[in-house]
């Protein structure tokens, strides 16, 4: 098992300089740059800036320059916020990010779970297709209207719950955010365990169960959702690190300060450092919840090995 561990690790490393590379000169091809401003700068100060962030050289000596500081785990300063480097910014954002999406998560694996073997227990009843319109239901609609429209109803019109803001972690200020995240997810995981549970409930060694006489507790709780557990695993996987990463639009509309929000303010700005940091820290939360994913996938299915 730690070899396979060794490996994939390794072999992330080729994958992780491929994103790095393919963002660097996707930013630069984009028109526009970080000093472009509704009244122009005088040329004078255009050029120190330049000079002063070796914007002035050529793109492939600031890609050297950039992989350089990027092996020393110097993700450079940034554009915008001339007071703060990247590595400041991602540290004050990141944890921001990870208290909510893991909210999220854990929100969408209960509910998801639960709701999903409900309506498998009950299948073809108006519970089960009750579960499935609202799971279809929370697929379809997306963030950018159940953020607003969570906000204007408990935060506006019902004044039950902040309309926005991080409030310090206040539990109240994240409650609206982890609803807003967690409402796909959930409709993904009870489609994704109401499917795999019905397989599972047919399957010879459940019957096997059954015939023995065990409680349907223990049917269903140890043997059915063990194996039904398997496709929602895998999905989670890239699941698990976009919530942890932060949400672009949730984070916007309710102004908390995560990375998803320094993302689209750094994508805006041209603040090409920023944005790069934003990235990387993405790209590796993808890479090692695959990795995790992998390794659950084994431990809840005996045939699996990496050996």
């Amino acid at each position: 098992m730690f070899g396979y561990v060794l490996r994939r690790l390794l072999g992330a490393i080729p994958t992780l300089f491929l994103v790095v590379t393919a963002s660097f000169f996707l930013m630069r091809v984009a028109p526009g740059g970080p000093f472009d401003q509704e009244r122009a700068l005088e040329a004078k100060v255009l050029e120190n800036l330049n000079r002063v962030f070796h914007l002035d050289r050529p793109v492939w000596e600031q890609y050297l320059y950039y992989l350089g500081n990027l092996a020393r785990g110097d993700l450079g300063p940034s554009f915008i916020y001339r007071d703060f480097n990247v590595q400041q910014l991602l540290a004050n954002g990141l944890p921001v990010s990870i208290q909510l999406g893991g909210l999220a998560l854990l929100v969408a694996l209960l509910a998801g779970s639960v709701l999903g073997t409900i309506a498998a227990l009950r299948q073809n009843s108006w519970i089960d297709y009750s579960v499935t319109a609202v799971a279809t239901f929370g697929i379809t609609v997306p963030n950018f209207v159940v953020a607003p429209l969570l906000s204007l109803i408990f935060g506006v019109w019902l004044s039950m719950l902040p309309a926005g803001g991080w409030g310090g972690g206040s539990p109240q200020n994240m409650v609206l955010p982890v609803i807003t995240l967690a409402l796909p997810q959930v409709a993904i995981v009870a489609r994704l365990i109401r499917g795999s549970m019905i397989e599972a409930l047919r399957s010879d060694h459940v019957r096997t169960a059954r015939a023995y006489g065990l409680p349907t507790r223990m049917i269903v709780g140890v043997h059915a959702l063990r194996a039904a557990c398997l496709p929602a695993v895998s999905y989670l996987g890239p699941a698990a690190a976009a919530l942890l990463t932060g949400s672009v639009v949730v984070e916007t509309i309710f102004g908390l300060p995560g990375i998803g929000r320094y993302f689209v303010q750094g994508a805006l700005n041209r603040d090409y450092t920023l944005v790069m940091g934003t990235v990387i820290i993405i790209a590796v939360f993808v890479v090692v919840f695959n990795l995790i994913v992998d390794l659950l996938y084994a431990a809840l299915d005996p045939r699996v090995r990496y050996d």
